[in-house]
């Protein structure tokens, strides 16, 4: 519990969760095991476990990208945000437990309908943080602005929650719509750098704030 009076830079925040993001992309790496042959048919047999980690390295990767541009729009950050940004570290750690799962048996449902519910779960817990940030700041703020009405982010809320009843109908359309929200984001999402370069600087820094990059947690 964070006590009257201390304060918690946001720097802090993201190092905390790039180190997290990092050590889950560790354990992933280290799930993969080596071919238990020397010729194509052994490697093939590994195929599907490495590509769900593929999958998942990209899907961590890109909310590292997007979390670590979305706190470059921030100045502030409250209790609020740091129980949300935990929230979202929470469902991130699961991907770890769904891809082992859904790699080692590929073509089962319940293992994809896993996969789908827990990144589903972890999409809205970024639009929870994102929600908290930008109260924080004000629905005039520059971040609101850059992150507008985030069609790809509802757009990929949308594809998770379709993924998780088609794993049992047809589990290979899930893992489709999985692979249509990777190949989404592999777009790079400028929204945020663009506010961030056109903003005038001054006084107030690039985002045109006299305030810190702290504020006391309440």
């Amino acid at each position: 519990m964070a006590a009257s009076g201390l304060t918690m830079s946001k720097g802090r925040l993201e190092a905390f969760s790039d180190g997290v993001i990092a050590i889950l992309i560790t354990i992933m790496v280290l799930d993969l095991r080596a071919p238990a042959g020397t010729d194509a048919h052994a490697l093939f047999a590994i195929a599907p476990t490495f590509g769900a980690y593929v999958l998942s390295f990209i899907l961590l990767g890109t909310y590292w990208n997007n979390h670590h541009h979305m706190l470059q729009a921030a100045d502030r950050i409250s209790g609020t945000v740091l129980w949300a940004n935990l929230h979202l570290l929470f469902w991130l750690s699961l991907v770890t437990f769904v891809t082992s799962w859904m790699g080692n048996h590929p073509g089962d449902a319940v293992p994809t309908a896993a996969y789908g519910t827990v990144n589903l779960l972890a999409a809205c817990a970024y639009r929870i943080l994102q929600f908290t940030l930008i109260r924080a700041h004000g629905a005039a703020s520059r971040l609101q602005r850059a992150v507008g009405s985030d069609r790809k982010g509802m757009i990929s809320i949308a594809l998770f929650a379709a993924a998780i009843p088609l794993a049992f109908v047809r589990p290979w359309i899930a893992d489709t719509a999985f692979i249509a929200v990777v190949l989404m984001w592999l777009i790079p999402d400028r929204r945020i750098e663009m506010q961030f370069h056109s903003a005038p600087l001054g006084a107030g820094g690039p985002f045109g704030t006299d305030e810190t990059d702290t504020e006391t947690v309440r």
